[in-house]
């Protein structure tokens, strides 16, 4: 936290011209909605700037993994990143809440609480270490996926050895259902999966289809346990030193890519169960009730934390 201050701060005072070149830099491969949207976004943001700048997309985690884009963000290495809930948490600890457990109905619920007041408030909070949040893209509703067994009730994860990501949210999910979360780098999943590290992990279909996670984990159970965003961070030092011309086409590329980004997630939920029925995963449904029950204590937890915040997200998700 520190760091990522002291480093806007001297970026902020390094100020300096608006960069020639801009790199949109994320963790996805290719065929993973974030992957198209980003080239989108490069599309969008060339055309609206009249050639005046020159977009670098840097996908597959090549400027580092998550929390390194933020790192760099801020430093002023790269302008801008597709980042995700859990490393921006580490930071802004309220991103964190959006994944609390079954928190909403379905993905448009949460994306117009994103776009309103509660993305709003994230902002404000991502500003005062050294970020600017642009847009909200999508990471999904997420599912487990198991080597050997599908997850029928909250029992059959007692001991799992499960991957999540560098949430604090999702690993008390799984400490609540009693498993054996450790965090991972997305990068690392799929080599992690093979080598037998973990039972399983949890994703959006998504994410799942696109790695191919389903080869390596065919057992496929639909718990909807959180959701996740997908923030569009800017380094705040890069986005104080462009005129407001320029802020307005980040916010458009950024909105017109994100269109896209969910219409891609969305789809995928609806589309890719009979796809990956058909190369050898099982899947099945489960009764939330129980699951939610068995994960009560996380929102008592979060509550005690960020009782205004908390408050504030139930009663936008209709709680």
């Amino acid at each position: 936290m520190k760091l990522l201050v002291f480093l806007a701060t001297t970026t902020l005072l390094a100020g300096g011209a608006q960069a020639a070149e801009v790199i949109f830099a994320h963790g996805a491969n290719p065929g993973n909605p974030r992957f198209i949207a980003a080239e989108k976004w490069a599309e969008e943001y060339t055309a609206c700037r009249g050639g005046a700048d020159t977009v670098n997309v840097a996908p597959s985690a090549t400027m580092g993994n998550d929390v390194e884009m933020l790192t760099s963000a801020t430093a002023g290495v790269i302008q801008l990143s597709a980042n995700s809930q859990g490393p921006m948490a580490q930071i802004v600890p309220e991103f964190g809440l959006l994944g609390l457990p079954f928190l909403f109905a379905d993905l448009p619920a949460a994306w117009k609480m994103l776009d309103g007041e509660i993305g709003a408030m994230l902002d404000e909070r991502a500003q005062k270490v050294g970020l600017k949040v642009v847009g909200f893209w999508d990471n999904g509703i997420r599912n487990i996926t198991h080597v050997s067994k599908i997850i029928s009730e909250p029992a059959d994860i007692k001991g799992m050895k499960i991957r999540t990501p560098p949430d604090q949210m999702t690993v008390d999910i799984f400490e609540a259902l009693g498993a054996a979360p450790a965090p991972l780098a997305w990068s690392e999943l799929p080599s992690a999966l093979q080598a037998g590290v973990f039972d399983g992990q949890e994703n959006p279909l998504t994410n799942i289809y696109s790695a191919k996670l389903h080869k390596i984990t065919p057992f496929v159970t639909m718990s909807g346990h959180k959701y996740e965003t997908t923030p569009i961070v800017a380094g705040l030092g890069w986005w104080e030193s462009i005129d407001k011309e320029t802020q307005d086409c980040v916010i458009k590329a950024t909105k017109e890519a994100g269109k896209l980004q969910r219409q891609l997630s969305y789809e995928g939920d609806q589309t890719l169960r009979p796809k990956m029925e058909e190369e050898g995963a099982t899947f099945a449904d489960v009764d939330k009730k129980a699951f939610q029950e068995a994960t009560a204590s996380v929102y008592d937890k979060y509550a005690e934390k960020f009782p205004e915040f908390v408050k504030a997200l139930k009663a936008a998700a209709g709680q």
